[in-house]
């Protein structure tokens, strides 16, 4: 087949499709396996939350918490002041970093992933999401906020123990303003609904489904075996999401990196939550992006923008269907 062009409707850019990049020896990089952190160091183990500012929400069992929701120690983000852009000469503008910087604990366990956890342990995180979502929404400097799981040294984790990140920022990043625009430029109601409708009436990109979820690998995946979650219910917000659709997008997501680690390894990857602005009335539809990290983006990659995906989005959907199939066989 020939490579070709596809263009992602969400953000309006282009993404290459390069069938026969994909046959290039050590297409793929693994994990960084030597470089792990001492149990009795991490500071998100149990016996260790002096370690951490004191919790913002606990979640326990019998005296036992399950997961923690944090103030992170080093924040990218903190106080109150309103965005206000200060010029300071003609190419120099500032503006103060205003906003909340939040980790969440995922589990005890120093070894258990996402994929690795009970369905009941993966609802109690979307619940936390929800619930601190919901408490940034009520803040005055607050725009937007961006959940975040970074999960290996290639994605940017800086800790093996299994936490996620919540940025809430007085701004709206470009990457929603893209998506906001991508809504806005589709004629045909929401672009996600409409994806949804299309993508279940072809099957070719369908990784999973369940009566609240549909998974796919998205027409326009900009990286191998790149996943996009979308409730089938529209809603523009995260903190607005029922229980009956947090458990499943929960579900979703330990199956999805479940097969992604039973096909590819130990593999690094960064799973983002995309919600709309908190004073954004529009058309976005609330979704959930998973990117492995099995290639680097490299010179034409970032002299463009222009990402190149080697592995088409229908094998990949393809091979994690198969995956799902014979895990869901063998139990």
């Amino acid at each position: 087949m020939k490579n070709e062009l596809r263009l992602d409707p969400l953000t309006g850019r282009w993404v290459v499709i390069a069938y026969e990049r994909s046959t290039r020896p050590s297409a793929f990089s693994a994990r960084d396996t030597t470089k792990k952190s001492d149990i009795a160091e991490c500071p998100f183990c149990p016996g260790h939350e002096e370690d951490t500012p004191p919790a913002l929400e606990t979640y326990s069992e019998e005296g036992n918490w399950l997961l923690r929701v944090v103030p992170n120690k080093y924040p990218a983000f903190s106080g109150d002041e309103p965005m206000v852009a200060i010029t300071k000469g003609p190419i120099f503008t500032t503006a103060p970093a205003s906003g909340i910087h939040e980790v969440i604990v995922l589990s005890p366990d120093h070894h258990l992933g996402w994929s690795d956890l009970t369905v009941e342990q993966s609802k109690l995180i979307m619940h936390s999401i929800r619930d601190r979502i919901l408490a940034h929404s009520n803040s005055q400097t607050i725009r937007y906020s961006q959940v975040i799981v970074n999960s290996g040294r290639e994605a940017g984790a800086s800790l093996d123990h299994p936490h996620g990140q919540l940025l809430a920022t007085s701004f709206v990043p470009r990457e929603i303003t893209d998506e906001l625009a991508g809504f806005s430029r589709f004629l045909g109601g929401c672009v996600l609904c409409s994806t949804i409708d299309a993508e279940l009436s072809l099957e070719d990109r369908v990784v999973l489904e369940d009566s609240e979820t549909l998974t796919i690998s998205p027409f326009w995946a900009s990286q191998p075996y790149e996943m996009l979650i979308i409730p089938k219910t529209h809603q523009e917000h995260i903190h607005k999401a029922t229980d009956e659709e947090l458990q499943s997008i929960a579900v979703s997501i330990k199956l999805a990196l479940g097969a992604i680690r039973e096909h590819l390894g130990d593999i690094s990857y960064n799973l983002v939550f995309h919600s709309s602005p908190y004073r954004e009335q529009g058309r976005f539809h609330w979704h959930v992006h998973i990117w492995p990290k099995l290639t680097t983006r490299a010179g034409f990659e970032l002299g463009t923008g222009v990402m190149i995906n080697v592995i088409p989005p229908e094998k990949a959907a393809s091979e994690l269907r198969s995956v799902l199939s014979q895990v869901s066989s063998s139990k």
